[in-house]
């Protein structure tokens, strides 16, 4: 038996008889790293489900007695645990909150997880549009995450506001590129629009262009002067 295996390896595989006997003393660790798997999950669930059972009964044990839960009998449980706590609620307790818009790139710091670098592209980047005019415009920052972008409300007011807005009828190709939300290309093409069919009187003007999308318009039309 133990022949035709090794005949069978070598003629179907191309084993030597030392390969075959190097295959053969494999197939042991092949099963068991293959089991492995399977064994741990197993023990895993069957801990899980004791220490289900576990908590199950002191559950019930004390709602025998009439005793009320209001929290978790097992630290494992304990509902705190998914509460989220507020964030450095000493240091927020001694700074006075005041308006991102007044904020600049010394007072941002103060933020957990923003450093000289980010608050500095925080604040060009407000200065560029001109303003913002929704919390979620923060988000648009490089380097600036979720988790960042609501730990700075928390040290600073949201006042939406725009200071400044593009002279959409006015402005050079060069001068429009400038602003966050308006690329080279699409400056030189409205620019070119506007020698050709006049003075844009509103956003929906924009669309009139037809490679311009809708979301586009709606998100620059805040920062828009017709005048």
């Amino acid at each position: 038996m133990r022949n035709d295996f090794f005949y069978w390896l070598k003629s179907y595989l191309g084993f030597s008889r030392k390969e075959s006997k190097g295959f053969v003393l494999l197939i042991p660790f092949l099963i068991l790293f293959g089991l492995l798997p399977s064994a741990l999950a197993y023990f895993k669930n069957r801990k899980a489900e004791n220490l289900f059972l576990s908590y199950q009964g002191r559950l019930d044990s004390l709602e025998d007695l009439g005793v009320q839960l209001v929290s978790s009998p097992l630290p494992t449980f304990n509902p705190q645990d998914t509460v989220k706590s507020t964030r450095n609620q000493r240091q927020l307790e001694n700074i006075n909150r005041i308006p991102f818009s007044e904020a600049d790139s010394i007072t941002l710091q103060i933020v957990p997880g923003i450093g000289q670098a980010t608050a500095g592209r925080i604040i060009k980047y407000r200065e560029n549009l001109g303003g913002f005019h929704s919390k979620s415009q923060l988000n648009e920052v490089f380097g600036v995450n979720g988790e960042t972008a609501e730990a700075l409300w928390e040290f600073f007011e949201f006042q939406p506001g725009i200071y400044r807005k593009i002279n959409i009828n006015d402005l050079a190709v060069e001068d429009l590129a400038k602003h966050p939300y308006i690329s080279y290309g699409e400056a030189k093409v409205l620019v070119a629009f506007r020698k050709q069919h006049g003075r844009f009187t509103s956003a929906d003007d924009l669309l009139k262009v037809k490679i311009f999308k809708q979301e586009w318009v709606d998100k620059i039309q805040p920062y828009l002067n017709f005048d």
